[in-house]
C-alpha cells in the first residue's frame, strides 16, 4: 500500500483498530439505547454525514481530476463495470435475499434495496487502502451516481414489484422521489469530491504541487482513518441494543450479505482482469463492483416503511456487515495484487 509515514501505524493495525470501534459503538448503543434511538431519527444523520464526507475528503484531494478522462476512454471495461453494478450486483443480492430470507419477508426487501444502492462514497476509502487508481475510482463513482439518480426508482419496481411477482413472491411497493436520491448523493459524495476538487486546484495554483504533494496531503491524509473509525463507532450506535438484543436476526442477515460480498469481489476481480483493465484499475472496479450505498439504503427503508420497521433494520445492519467485510477484502485485494501484478 502506498502511504505515508503518519498511517503507517495505523495501517499496520487497521483491522484490530475497526473491531475495536465497533464494539465500542455496540457497546453505546446498548447501555445509551435512548441515545441511540434520538440518532436513528434522523434519516440524514448530520454527525454521520460529517464523518463520511471528512472521510472521504484526503482521497479525493488526491484524484488527479485532469487524468479522470481516461476512465471513459476503455469502452470496453466501462461496459464490464455497468454490468457488475447495475446489473450482476442486483441480480446477485435479489437472488441471496429471496434464497436465505424468503420466510423473513421484511428483512428480505431491505436486503433487496441495498443490493440496489450501488456505492457511490466509502468504496473510495478501501480502494486508496488497497491502493487502487484514485482516478478511475473517481470516474466510476460519479458514474454511478448518475445512474443512481436516473433509475434507482426503475429498479426499486423492477426488484421489489415485478420480480417478485413473476416468482410467485408477496410484491412490494416502493416509490422513492429522484430529488431524495439526488440529495443523498449531494450529501454523500457531491460535497466531498466539491472540496478535494477545489482545496486540490486552489492550493496547488498558490503553494504548488510541490508542497501540496509532500507537505498538505501527508498533513490531512490520517483524517481518512480517523473519522472512518468515528463512523465506525457512530453506525454500531444506533443499533448497538438490537444487534445484542436479536442476534439471530443478525446472523440470519449476515450470511447472504457475506456471500454476496466475497462472490462480487472475486468475480468482479476476475473479469476485470480478463478484459485486460491495468492491476490498479482491477482494484477500483472490484471495489466498485463490491460495496453498496448504505446512506441511500437506509434512507429509503426508514422513509419508506418506518424506522421500527424490520427494513429498517436489515439496512442499518448491512453497512456493520460490509466493514468488516471490505477491510478483510482490502487484504485480499493488497495479497492479488503483489501475487498477479
Amino acid at each position: 500500500m502506498k502511504t505515508t509515514k503518519q498511517l503507517s501505524f495505523l495501517d499496520r493495525f487497521l483491522t484490530l483498530w475497526i473491531f475495536m470501534a465497533m464494539a465500542m459503538g455496540i457497546g453505546i448503543g446498548y447501555f445509551f439505547p435512548s441515545q441511540s434511538e434520538k440518532l436513528n431519527e434522523e434519516i440524514f444523520n448530520f454527525p454521520l454525514a460529517v464523518g463520511l464526507i471528512i472521510m472521504m475528503y484526503p482521497p479525493l484531494a488526491k484524484v488527479k481530476y485532469e487524468s479522470m478522462g481516461t476512465v471513459f476512454k476503455n469502452v470496453k471495461v466501462l461496459i464490464l463495470s455497468l454490468v457488475l453494478n447495475w446489473i450482476i450486483g442486483p441480480l446477485l443480492m435479489f437472488l441471496l435475499a429471496i434464497t436465505f430470507l424468503q420466510d423473513l419477508p421484511h428483512y428480505m426487501v431491505g436486503l433487496i434495496i441495498i443490493g440496489l444502492a450501488r456505492c457511490i462514497a466509502m468504496v473510495i476509502v478501501w480502494i486508496e487502502l488497497a491502493s487502487g487508481n484514485r482516478e478511475y475510482a473517481a470516474g466510476l463513482i460519479a458514474m454511478n451516481s448518475i445512474f443512481q439518480i436516473l433509475f434507482f426508482s426503475v429498479y426499486a419496481f423492477i426488484f421489489l414489484s415485478f420480480l417478485p411477482s413473476q416468482m410467485g413472491i408477496k410484491a412490494t411497493n416502493v416509490s422513492v422521489d429522484m430529488l431524495e436520491i439526488a440529495k443523498t448523493v449531494g450529501i454523500y459524495l457531491g460535497i466531498p469530491f466539491l472540496l478535494g476538487f477545489v482545496s486540490r486546484y486552489l492550493l496547488i495554483k498558490f503553494k504548488g504541487e510541490a508542497w501540496f504533494t509532500t507537505t498538505y496531503l501527508p498533513a490531512v491524509s490520517p483524517l481518512t482513518l480517523i473519522a472512518l473509525l468515528f463512523t465506525i463507532v457512530y453506525m454500531f450506535s444506533l443499533k448497538g441494543d438490537m444487534v445484542l438484543a436479536l442476534p439471530i436476526d443478525v446472523v440470519r442477515i449476515a450470511i447472504p450479505m457475506i456471500i454476496y460480498f466475497v462472490m462480487m469481489f472475486v468475480i468482479s476481480y476476475i473479469m476485470a482482469k480478463k478484459f485486460g483493465a491495468k492491476q490498479d484499475e482491477v482494484t477500483a472496479i472490484a471495489f466498485t463492483a463490491t460495496g453498496n450505498n448504505f446512506e441511500l439504503a437506509i434512507a429509503v427503508c426508514i422513509g419508506v416503511f418506518g424506522i421500527n420497521s424490520g427494513e429498517a433494520f436489515a439496512g442499518v445492519i448491512g453497512p456493520l456487515i460490509e466493514v468488516p467485510a471490505l477491510i478483510l477484502l482490502v487484504r485480499l485485494a493488497n495479497y492479488w495484487n503483489k501475487s498477479w501484478s
